[in-house]
């Protein structure tokens, strides 16, 4: 009998322009934004297929697809006597094809091609700007199992969160009736469903899509050969429901989309938790990332920590860290205090010649310079913070976009590779 994981190939999102993500996507695609201090977005759904033993994907991207590829090439070597692979699929123009992706289904409409040269039974279709840990044999198991000709992963959700999901309605065989599309608050009563105690005692009674998918092969061949149809969520499941068996499967972990700055915030400090909703320590649902040699963190002089994790090859000598997540190769100087911040780190270090030569020419170098006060604050990749430089993030602060910095529901979002002067106050 062939092996169930044999018959799966999946095919990862890359999502839009990723607008509501920027300025994080202004110089990469959304499934390359850096999160948890070592890892790239992409690196979860990619880990999920892994620890389910599901090892042939594709990844489909359009924007700023480089800083991407260039982390899938240098992650994920295979054995060359598997047929395991990750790949990317950038928009293409093809004399059949001239536009880029307009939709969902219709970059996996563009990309058929390249997916029917491969023996698939069910097509696995993730987003790659989700954060959740999830074994997909057991959503395999229950689509082969009740015959179903779709599957969507599902999530109970409250009423406040449910006007931001499409909400669904199932049979008592789970099988969905009904679908709407980002409800009013109105219409919620309605489209109340069936789950577990635990979920109903939390006040979550409505049914969301998470926007992972499986089909069988023969009917996504099927409704890719329409043009019309450009989306999974607005168009194919609306029109497939009472047209084809649509199984929906109930998943009661921790998942959030990474849709904005606020969310993309939210989830990194909340791996500082004690006993984080994301677990980065289960030795059963690791998450693979590119194999980078650096050395340990070193901390110097006298730092205070508190709930902060702290990724390899950091140079710390702060006055205090509390609440945050310090990425790769970070270097904080004395008497800086960091709290409720994600600084992303550093893509190569500074050699000592450069940085005693900034010294002498009052440049500053890359990481954080001393005596700095940062909070509510995302520090993007390679910036260059100066002295006596104070981001102090909040409700208080209005929207705005420099270019140097943008600010979002109250959280400064320093830009890639900036320098910020000395004595530089956002307050």
């Amino acid at each position: 009998m062939k092996s169930m994981k044999k018959s799966v190939l999946a095919i990862i999102l890359g999502g839009g322009q990723g607008s509501r993500l920027a300025p994080l996507t202004e110089s990469r695609s959304k499934p390359a934004v850096p999160i948890a201090g070592k890892y790239r977005l992409v690196d979860i759904p990619i880990s999920n297929c892994i620890n389910s033993e599901i090892t042939r994907m594709f990844v489909l991207t359009q924007f700023n697809s480089a800083s991407l590829n260039q982390h899938i090439k240098n992650t994920y070597h295979f054995s060359y006597f598997s047929n395991a692979f990750v790949d990317i699929l950038a928009a293409e123009q093809t004399p059949d094809n001239p536009t880029w992706f307009q939709g969902t289904a219709d970059a996996v409409r563009q990309c058929m091609q390249h997916f029917l040269n491969h023996e698939f039974d069910y097509a696995l279709i993730l987003s790659g700007d989700q954060l959740y840990q999830m074994n997909f044999n057991e959503m395999i198991d229950a689509h082969h199992e009740s015959g179903a000709s779709i599957s969507i992963a599902t999530l109970p959700v409250s009423a406040k969160e449910a006007p931001e999901f499409g909400i669904l309605k199932t049979d008592s065989d789970n099988f969905i009736t009904s679908f709407i599309e980002k409800p009013a608050k109105e219409l919620l009563p309605e489209w109340t469903s069936e789950v577990s105690e635990e979920m109903a005692s939390e006040g979550k009674h409505y049914l969301a899509s998470m926007g992972i998918y499986i089909f069988n092969r023969d009917l996504l061949v099927k409704l890719m050969s329409n043009p019309e149809t450009k989306d999974f969520g607005k168009e194919i499941i609306p029109q497939a429901i009472g047209n084809q068996k649509i199984l929906s499967y109930q998943y009661e972990g921790y998942w959030t989309d990474i849709g904005n700055i606020d969310s993309f915030f939210e989830a990194n400090l909340g791996l500082t938790d004690d006993i984080p909703k994301f677990n980065l320590f289960d030795e059963s649902s690791k998450i693979f990332t590119r194999a980078r040699v650096l050395p340990p963190s070193k901390i110097t002089g006298v730092t205070s920590f508190n709930k902060t994790v702290i990724a390899e090859g950091c140079i710390i000598n702060s006055s205090k860290i509390e609440h945050s997540v310090i990425g790769i190769r970070t270097r904080i100087d004395e008497g800086s205090v960091i709290k409720n911040s994600y600084l992303m780190g550093s893509d190569f270090y500074q050699n000592l010649e450069e940085i005693y030569a900034n010294n002498l020419n009052d440049v500053a170098n890359i990481g954080i310079g001393k005596r700095c006060y940062i909070n509510n604050t995302i520090v993007d990749k390679n910036c260059r913070i100066g002295n006596d430089v104070y981001l102090n993030g909040g409700k208080h602060l209005e929207d705005a976009n420099t270019p140097l910095y943008t600010i979002k529901e109250g959280i400064i979002v320093v830009k890639k590779g900036v320098v910020i002067p000395d004595g530089f106050r956002i307050e």
